[in-house]
């Protein structure tokens, strides 16, 4: 899994009760994907594991992992 320098010392220390299989999960079998306005890309699943919806950003080039969180506010 390709990730940003961010991702691996902002993101990572911060919630590293993130698994890379979630992560890998959220982007291989999304539910929903958004395109932000600068071009970085949002995927969701759902975590079963712990019943809530991941999300993840990933850089333009739809590969690399800028961030990933558990997102409250998602509505399937």
């Amino acid at each position: 899994m390709k990730t940003t320098n961010y991702f691996k010392t902002s993101v990572m220390a911060r919630r590293s009760n993130l698994k890379p299989e979630w992560i890998e999960r959220v982007l291989n079998n999304p539910i929903r994907i958004e395109v932000q306005t600068n071009g970085r890309i949002r995927r969701w699943a759902f975590i079963s594991e712990v019943g809530k919806y991941l999300r993840v950003v990933t850089e333009p080039d739809g590969e690399t992992v800028h961030n990933a969180f558990f997102d409250r506010r998602f509505k399937p």
